[in-house]
């Protein structure tokens, strides 16, 4: 699957999900994925429990609803969902995983882009909006490139471990959705030896050949 097909079914069931679960019958005799995003384990534990839904009619579940029970204001009990996970592809395993804070809103996702089993890409929330991301791009099970977002969720800047040694060595600041300057470590000492202005870098070909585009 393409990423932009990919792009497409994220969005498909995320508006499925939240506009649906309320009313949709859960699937006959859920099952809990057999396996989830990369080496997190997303199971009903503890006072966790499980429902499970057919939004896309194929008579198995494709998504996974976790909630616990707790109390409100006044000690009544209620139930506060804190984590979401999704089948995209139908092959009964999790791709997409969102996880909740107590008030309902989004703090984490996590993604397997490519369908192996691995998080390929995580974003955190704050307040509802995208304030980071970290990914593994060459799906080692490390991560290798974090970008940082703005109070408008823009893309400002965006470090990268290219040597695989598990530290930055590469960093791209942003503006108004184009890169405005690099800086390189080439000497790995963590600290950047080489500046250079993102128009420049470009013309040169300075940035890595498997630099990842700007989103």
């Amino acid at each position: 699957m393409s990423m932009k097909t990919l792009g497409w079914a994220v969005l498909a069931v995320t508006g499925l999900v939240s506009a649906g679960c309320a009313g949709q019958k859960a699937a006959a005799a859920p099952a809990t994925p057999s396996s989830a995003v990369g080496t997190d384990i997303h199971q009903a534990t503890g006072d966790e429990h499980v429902q499970a839904f057919d939004l896309h009619r194929t008579g198995k579940p494709d998504v996974w609803v976790y909630s616990i029970t707790t109390q409100d204001a006044s000690g009544r009990p209620v139930e506060r969902r804190v984590r979401k996970e999704a089948d995209l592809n139908g092959d009964g395993k999790v791709d997409i995983v969102y996880f909740f804070d107590a008030d309902g809103q989004v703090v984490k996702e996590t993604m397997d882009l490519d369908y192996d089993g691995k998080v390929d890409d995580t974003i955190y929330f704050e307040k509802g909006k995208k304030v980071r991301s970290e990914k593994d791009l060459d799906g080692d099970g490390r991560i290798d490139t974090w970008n940082y977002y703005d109070a408008n969720e823009k893309l400002v800047r965006k470090e990268r471990d290219v040597k695989g040694t598990g530290k930055v060595d590469y960093w791209e600041y942003w503006e108004n959705g184009v890169i405005d300057r690099i800086g390189e470590d080439l000497d790995g000492d963590g600290q950047v030896d080489r500046w250079t202005k993102g128009s420049e870098a470009t013309a040169a070909g300075t940035a890595p050949a498997n630099a990842p585009a700007g989103k």
